[in-house]
């Protein structure tokens, strides 16, 4: 269990009305759009309830139709990937990961990650946030030999992929040495999905292109991580590689849940992030959330605040506010989280990351003076990773800085969070803080396992299933019928159709 100074928390006191007070406009406004106190009572027992419903799913073996589909593997993934490590060591899957993750750091200096949805967002998010901002543009040595690390095959971006291709070809021109080779990790549950697939042919067909369609080298270079079953598992068995070479996503693992399987460690691991520590936070959550009761369970607060604000208030737009550009991927691996989980049969709340104080020259008018829709929840970071960069007094002061000389970058932040907040409260916007003491791998899985965990708790509430993505498969579906019926062009003429000619 983390010590207490190492503990997330959220503080939902600002979007709690007030007790009442002689009428004012003001007091009328927080009455309407903030949380009332005596509602939060009577939910601590539906949330017991719901609690136990979804630590109860873990168990079944053949769930009710009503169910289904009903993956809850991620809730006690992080602590059996630990308990496997402790009795199998390097033939668990995280030993697996490690040595994989570590064949690749020695021998190549890029790696592509190839997925989309899940299989990308989780991997992006953890990278983002706890690698250096600028990790691949370090030269080797600050990098300390890690590679760097590019995401596609989440898009159908024909000109991003074609850039990514000419980087390859021009920086690595020799592969016999380490320093000019290049790997992939292509990632697909399922394998199905059209983006990654047709991303990981044209990849794979530069990387045989470059080492060699028969050199071993291309084998080593290449992981795949898929399903237990599924067309990317074929293909790399098709490919020559063992089951020893390919990573599992489990079968009770959902995509957008699956950032604590390989989809996400592999790449966290590849750049030297410490990834048993994430799974020591993302465990010691749901140990949280399992035993802490309501006013120390940072997961059932979430979920029932804004649960309430969105059913009964009518929030229905849910902006993550992240005060750190290094969380900007944690918002939107949190928007694809929420919005595939809730989205559903015309319900569920819309979710919106904006990275603050940036996104205060945009959106900051609309959230301080738009429409009453929204509920702010605030990502902060108690702690800087870096000294503070100071103002500085100046012979010139045409800026009029010299006033505030003696700050530094955390007091400007933290001077901005707090005006805007009291901005906030003196229109009657709610918001709350979920605050983070320091940005570690420890806080990051505790931050993500809490955040899947309201989600799953937020949908049993609102009677919506969190799990399966009926919505995604609709053009899926449509999509293959209209390749499907478009004839194939000679290559010379696919630029014609493109302009419409």
């Amino acid at each position: 269990m983390q010590l207490p100074d190492e503990s997330i928390e959220y503080d939902y006191k600002r979007l709690v009305a007030p007790p009442p007070e002689p009428w004012t406009p003001l007091a009328e406004l927080q009455a309407k759009n903030f949380l009332s106190p005596e509602r939060l009572e009577p939910m601590r027992t539906l949330l017991n309830a719901v609690r136990g419903q979804v630590a109860a799913e873990r168990e079944l073996q053949n769930p009710p139709a009503k169910l289904l589909p009903l993956q809850p593997g991620f809730i006690d993934l992080p602590q059996k990937m630990l308990d496997q490590l402790r009795r199998k060591g390097d033939a668990s899957e995280l030993g697996k990961i490690n040595r994989i993750s570590a064949r690749l750091r020695e021998n190549c200096d890029r790696v592509v990650v190839l997925g989309i949805g899940g299989s990308y967002l989780g991997a992006r998010a953890l990278f983002d946030a706890l690698c250096h901002t600028y990790h691949n543009e370090l030269p080797p040595k600050m990098r300390m030999g890690k590679p760097r690390l590019y995401f596609e095959g989440n898009n159908f971006d024909n000109d991003s992929l074609q850039d990514l291709l000419e980087l390859l070809e021009n920086t690595c021109v020799e592969p016999d040495l380490p320093a000019e080779r290049w790997g992939i990790v292509v990632a697909s549950k399922s394998g199905g999905t059209l983006e990654t697939a047709a991303a990981y042919r044209a990849v794979r067909a530069e990387a045989a292109k470059y080492y060699g369609p028969k050199s071993p080298l291309l084998r080593q270079m290449i992981v795949p991580v898929t399903g237990p079953k599924g067309k990317l598992r074929d293909l790399a068995r098709a490919e020559g590689h063992t089951d020893d070479d390919i990573l599992t996503v489990p079968d009770d693992v959902g995509g957008r849940f699956s950032v604590f399987t390989a989809a996400g460690l592999l790449p966290a691991a590849i750049v030297g992030l410490d990834i048993r520590a994430i799974l020591l936070g993302a465990a010691a959550m749901t140990k949280r959330f399992l035993e802490e009761p309501f006013d120390r369970n940072p997961v059932l607060q979430f979920a029932a605040v804004n649960h309430l604000m969105n059913e009964e208030y009518h929030k229905s737009t849910r902006v993550l506010g992240v005060w750190t550009k290094k969380l900007e991927s944690v918002g939107q691996w949190y928007d694809q989280l929420l919005a595939e989980s809730l989205g559903k049969t015309g319900r569920g709340p819309t979710p919106l990351t904006t990275v603050l104080s940036r996104d205060l020259h945009s959106r900051g008018q609309q959230l301080q003076d738009g429409a009453r829709d929204k509920v702010v929840n605030n990502l902060f970071v108690r702690t800087n990773r870096h000294p503070p960069i100071m103002v500085g007094m100046s012979d010139r002061n045409e800026d009029d800085l010299n006033g505030i000389s003696r700050k530094g970058y955390p007091d400007l932040l933290q001077a901005a969070f707090q005006g805007t907040s009291q901005g906030y409260l003196e229109t009657a916007r709610p918001s709350a803080d979920l605050v983070l003491p320091v940005l570690t791998e420890h806080t990051i899985g505790q931050l993500l396992q809490m955040l899947m965990l309201a989600t799953v708790v937020e949908g049993r509430l609102a009677n919506i299933n969190p799990y399966g993505q009926p919505g995604v498969e609709v053009y899926k579906k449509n999509m293959m019928a209209v390749l499907k019926a478009t004839p194939n062009l000679p290559k010379g003429e696919v630029r014609d159709q493109a302009k419409g000619v």
